[in-house]
């Protein structure tokens, strides 16, 4: 008996090497960083007792009744703000116009929402569609993307593909060709962005102008450091996810690919882990002290050997995606400010062959 549950363990852990082929990427956590020299503002205690608000909201529950009431308080992150812009329901593909006033209509973004795929709406993250549409005078599509786990993580990729394929050729009016399009998102949202680019560059069709993910998910095989030493910093995915840690890192594998259908080493669960050469110019947004700040230095760092423009920007102490809660946070602010120098950058750089021509 004891060799036979031998030999099952040893052909579990040579099944596990073979289908999770972990390149070491601890080379990546060699480059230099910078973060902004500040101390967190005093508005900062009122946005960590929101993020206490939200812990306590799925206390006591389990299962679907946590992931609902999880749903429902993401929700409400937009209830009450004061927002400019028109907001138009859009039903193929699903999800949601924001249109400041004024906004070159032929200008767009597509928007991805975070909330570990299995939360979040256009609805949740209005503050942040609403501040881009202004900054960016574009019309923002905050695609309504199927969440996990009523749906396949593949089902949630592909409705972001037909979102961003249809936004070229479509405005909120009707059919119009797009003249400058950004992909950006936030978390699991800002995954799918960076896969997003990769699948746009492989598939031959007309690439975004530029990216922008605020503290991205990029390597679902937990292998980055600050996965682990960030965790009693990270306000908010600390208590969801810090659990985690306790785990050995094979089963979090396994779990993963029986939970998502994919395997956490695929470029399109991890992108991190694909091609990173030939992407369009893309600015990364993360705090030094949340757990997701080494896959979004890794991915920099990654993308730049492989000679893409990536520019990683980091904050000191800020929450996992403080953009949300712009204006109440000055340092949301900070970021928006960086992002529309950012979108100069690139609009910049795209009339220079235009100017060389006349």
């Amino acid at each position: 008996m004891f060799w036979i549950i031998a030999a099952v363990v040893l052909f579990i852990v040579a099944l596990t090497f073979v289908l999770f082929r972990i390149e070491d990427l601890s080379h990546l956590d060699e480059d230099e960083y910078s973060v902004r020299q500040a101390t967190p503002s005093a508005e900062n205690q009122e946005v960590l007792g929101r993020i206490q608000e939200m812990g306590r909201s799925g206390k006591g529950l389990r299962g679907k009744a946590r992931l609902m009431a999880m749903r429902k308080h993401m929700d409400s992150l937009s209830d009450g703000l004061r927002l400019g812009s028109e907001f138009r329901q859009c039903d193929s593909p699903n999800g949601e116009w924001v249109i400041a006033p004024g906004a070159d209509v032929q200008r767009r973004i597509l928007y991805i929402h975070g909330g570990a795929w299995a939360a979040g709406s256009p609805h949740s993250h209005r503050s942040i569609t609403d501040r881009l549409s202004h900054i960016a005078n574009a019309a923002v599509f905050a695609v309504d993307y199927r969440l996990m786990p009523e749906n396949r993580f593949m089902d949630g990729v592909r409705d972001c593909r037909k979102a961003y394929t249809w936004l070229t050729e479509n405005g909120p009016d009707g059919p119009d060709e797009a003249s400058f399009i950004l992909i950006s998102g936030d978390s699991a949202g800002g995954s799918h962005t960076l896969g997003l680019l990769a699948w746009i560059r492989e598939s031959g069709l007309r690439q975004a102008d530029g990216a922008i993910a605020f503290s991205p998910s990029t390597d679902l095989t937990m292998s980055a450091p600050s996965n682990r030493r960030n965790i009693a910093t990270d306000p908010m995915l600390g208590p969801m996810f810090g659990g985690l840690s306790k785990i050995p890192r094979p089963v979090i594998w396994w779990a993963t690919l029986a939970a998502f259908r994919i395997s956490p080493t695929s470029p399109v669960a991890s992108p991190l882990l694909g091609n990173l050469a030939n992407l369009p110019p893309t600015l990364i947004q993360a705090s030094d002290s949340e757990m997701l700040l080494d896959n979004a230095r890794r991915y920099a760092a990654k993308a730049k050997a492989q000679g893409s423009k990536v520019v990683l920007h980091t904050w000191p102490g800020m929450v996992h995606v403080w953009q949300i809660f712009t204006p109440l946070l000055p340092e949301a602010e900070e970021a928006f400010a960086d992002i529309e120098s950012f979108i100069r950058e690139i609009e910049s750089k795209k009339r220079e062959p235009e100017m060389s021509q006349t």
